[in-house]
This record gives C-alpha cells, sequence and structure tokens, in this order.
C-alpha cells in the first residue's frame, strides 16, 4: 500500500528540503553560498530590480546578510563555479548540472518541443551566425551590442536587434555561453570551451534520459515531497519524459510514491529527505523563489493563492507590484509591496496584508527581517506606507 503522509508533514518535508530547517550562519561565507545553491539545484534569474536581481534574494532568505559580491564572484569572477542556461528560466547552476543539459541543447539546434524558432532563426540566418561565431572566436568574449555586424533594435523579441537575437539562440543551442555580466546586468557571451572548466568541458555527455533521471533527482531532493508537476516543473522538463523517467525512478527506489492528505494528485518522496517535527523559519520570499515560484505547489503546500502582479495594471493589483510573501514559522503570514529607494536610502513598505495564518508576533518578526534587508541593501531605513491591513501594525513594530 502506498503510505499517507499528512499535509503539514509534506509542508516540514518540503521547507527542510529547501534549507528553511537550518539556522542561518552567524557569518554566511563562500561555503555556505555553495552549499545552498547546491541544495536548490539552481537560482533562477530575473532582471526586474525594484528590490533586488532576484537570484541574490533566494539566499538572503535562507542565509541572511551574506556579502553580495560573494555571488558575483561565485556565478561570475575569474573562476565561476556556476553557468547560466535556460533551466528553470534563465537560471544560474553549478557547473555539474551542465553536461545534464546538452541534451536540451541538442533540441534547441534541432528545432524540438519549444525550440522551433530557434533551430528556425539558426538555419535561415546561417551566414549572420557564422559572422556572429567568428567575431566571438577573433576577439574574445563580447556584449551582443558589440557585434559589429547586423541592424540594431528592429523590434520582434522584445525589441531586440539582430545580433541580440543571434546571441540569444546561439545560446540556448549551447554553442556560446555567458562568459560574465556587467554591472548593466548585460550579458557578456563566450565560447563554452573559453568559460566552462576543464572539468565541465571534459565530463562525458549523458544519454538522454539518464540526464533527465539525474535533474529529476535534483529536483526531487530540492523538494523533499512533490507531485509529478512539480518535479517537472523544477527543470521545465517534457511531460511525456518526465512520466517515463519518473516510473523508472520508482522502480529503481530512487522515488517513494505517497499519498498526502489534501492533494489530489499523487506524489514521490525523496527517500533521504528530512522529517522535522517543527520549521522556525523567518524569511521574505523572492517571488522567484524556488519554493514558491510554481504557483501550484505553492496553493497546495501553505493554502496561500501567490500571484505575480508585475505585468497586472496598477488599479487591479490586489497585493502590489513587487511582493515578497513572508515566511514565519511553517506559514506564510503576511505579504509586502516592497521598493529599494536607493537615493532615499530607503526600504519602501508600498502595501502590507495579513494572512489568515498571521498572529501577534508576525508584525515584529516581519519587521526584523525587514530591517535586515535594508541593511543588507545598504539602505538606512525601513518606511511603511498607510496601505494594507498589516500596515499600521508593521510601522508600530519599528525599533
Amino acid at each position: 500500500m502506498t503510505p499517507t503522509i499528512s499535509a503539514l508533514e509534506a509542508r516540514r518535508i518540503a521547507l527542510a528540503a529547501q534549507g528553511f530547517a537550518d539556522r542561518r550562519p552567524e557569518a554566511p561565507a563562500r561555503r555556505h553560498l555553495l552549499k545552498t545553491i547546491d541544495r536548490l539545484g539552481l537560482l533562477q534569474i530575473d532582471s526586474v530590480n525594484v528590490v533586488s536581481r532576484t537570484h541574490y534574494l533566494p539566499l538572503f532568505s535562507r542565509l541572511g546578510a551574506y556579502p553580495r559580491p560573494l555571488l558575483e564572484e561565485i556565478a561570475w569572477g575569474k573562476k565561476p563555479a556556476l553557468f547560466e542556461y535556460w533551466m528553470h528560466e534563465a537560471s544560474l547552476a553549478p557547473h555539474a548540472l551542465q553536461p545534464l543539459m546538452r541534451w536540451r541543447m541538442d533540441d534547441a539546434r534541432e528545432g524540438l518541443g519549444t525550440w522551433k524558432g530557434v533551430a528556425r532563426f539558426l538555419r535561415e540566418n546561417r551566414t549572420f551566425i557564422d559572422k556572429a561565431l567568428a567575431e566571438i572566436h577573433a576577439r574574445g568574449a563580447i556584449s551582443a551590442g558589440e557585434l559589429e555586424i547586423g541592424e540594431k533594435g528592429r523590434g520582434g523579441w522584445w525589441g531586440w536587434s539582430e545580433g541580440k537575437r543571434a546571441m540569444e539562440c546561439l545560446f540556448w543551442a549551447g554553442e556560446i555561453t555567458t562568459a560574465t555580466r556587467r554591472t548593466t546586468f548585460e550579458r557578456v557571451y563566450g565560447l563554452p570551451d573559453d568559460v566552462h572548466p576543464r572539468s565541465v568541458r571534459d565530463a562525458p555527455t549523458p544519454p538522454r534520459d539518464e540526464a533527465q533521471r539525474q535533474l529529476l533527482r535534483i529536483a526531487a531532493r530540492a523538494q523533499g515531497v512533490a507531485t509529478e508537476r512539480d518535479l517537472r516543473d523544477y527543470f521545465r522538463m517534457p511531460v511525456a519524459d518526465t512520466k517515463a523517467r519518473l516510473a523508472e525512478l520508482v522502480e529503481a527506489g530512487d522515488l517513494l510514491p505517497v499519498s498526502v492528505k489534501g492533494w489530489d494528485p499523487p506524489a514521490y518522496l525523496d527517500p533521504g529527505a528530512r522529517r522535522p517535527r517543527k520549521i522556525s523559519a523567518g524569511a521574505l520570499l523572492s517571488p522567484f523563489d524556488n519554493l514558491i515560484w510554481f504557483r501550484e505547489r505553492t496553493e497546495r503546500l501553505f493554502g496561500v493563492r501567490v500571484r505575480l502582479e508585475i505585468y497586472t495594471p496598477a488599479h487591479k493589483r490586489v497585493h502590489g507590484y513587487y511582493v515578497l510573501p513572508f515566511l514565519q514559522g511553517e506559514a506564510i503570514t503576511a505579504r509586502v509591496d516592497l521598493k529599494a529607494d536607493r537615493k532615499a536610502g530607503v526600504l519602501v513598505v508600498q502595501s502590507a496584508h495579513a494572512e489568515p495564518s498571521a498572529d501577534g508576533e508576525t508584525p515584529g518578526r516581519l519587521m526584523t527581517e525587514l530591517q535586515l534587508m535594508a541593511r543588507w541593501l545598504g539602505l538606512g531605513s525601513v518606511r511603511v506606507e498607510p496601505k494594507g491591513d498589516l500596515a499600521l501594525r508593521l510601522a508600530a513594530a519599528q525599533n
């Protein structure tokens, strides 16, 4: 018979898998960042910078006020430990995952699945593509804007220039990779043999099915307990491939089928998952945090409907533009719409809303985390605007 676990136990397993059962280190260092990234499998990248670019935030949520330049060094320094590719969305991940993504690069070159447009662009613009590659070979790592060929910003594909489209298609196909990023968050492209360490260059390419099994193992470890859709979404895997690989992992004993009370779909448990009796977390969560990026899973785990409202017209937004849920203990108890006013040196809480699980400690604990975030961002104070049902209590909680 399939074992059954409670919804609360599933939530605790998920939180522990994501690192929220651990105490924050007193002085977060490089090893703490690497351990956390390895645990999560990857960090999503996003260009929105109203508070902080999102790839910095999951580490802050788990480690506290770590030195931000450490992540930049790990990701884009002289000897990076991470690489960029389209894994969940655009993502950073440990180098060990690069061989596991080569089947997706092959799919992009061949135009399989969602990659038809990439393959078509590469095929129909081969002369231009070859000139772009020749420039990188001759000049080394360059940005799309530094290409000496092609017309600039002619619209289409988010207004990208011909050069940008060429570079991105080559990036998706694995023919070039990110060498570094500049302060404007501009991607600088280089050749994989010039960028990746020898350990990656020499690593054999696993068969497609084995690479997918390994990715699903990583997703299962990072989530603890998860449905097929949860596991598939983590690395945006194809539906049919995911179902086939899950059956193989179950047969091998690498995943354990379980039933979670209140969950309609069946679930899978990582055999090595921790099962803590209590979680005492306190963390602000980026809307792109690994814990909550799949909204269906978030609602199933926490009973909270989280929606990204960046692209919602302002008058239709319920909670705000860039909203961070607050994880208090084992529950999401509040959400705050934040903005870093860097000129004024203030972290602005544009609105604050309580969730049904909020209690008397919520305003104080949330304010403590907001003040920590402000210091981490180099801001002098927190200002709470009088909007939302938690705003007055939150403002009163300032020291």
